[in-house]
């Protein structure tokens, strides 16, 4: 058993090696990205965000509604609240691109 560890250190390191060269490539084709893909990919970003807050949270609300019974209360609560909570991810999310741009 011990004879093989320097083999599979060996493998590891090989795969490593390539997983960052995959990753190096990826940030490198970013770069060559036209205004309209970055723009796009951004905006799909943003829309997702918003969308799954509010959905997640309109899901939440209605199910709960339902199982407590105090229609339409918890639903409009947690519809603000995935609301909020989307808004939220699109300032983390624009943060981190204003750091990647620097």
């Amino acid at each position: 058993m011990m004879k093989n560890v320097p083999e599979d250190l060996k493998k590891l390191d090989e795969r490593i090696k390539s997983l960052q060269k995959q990753q190096k490539n990826k940030a490198d084709s970013r770069k060559d990205e036209t205004d309209f893909e970055r723009f796009s990919r951004i905006g799909f970003r943003v829309g997702t965000e918003l969308l799954s807050g509010v959905l997640a949270g309109g899901a939440i609300g209605y199910f709960l509604d339902d199982w407590l019974e105090t229609k339409p209360w918890l639903l409009i609560i947690f519809l603000f609240l995935g609301g909020a909570a989307g808004v939220l991810n699109v300032y983390k999310f624009a943060k981190s691109e204003e750091k990647r741009k620097e």
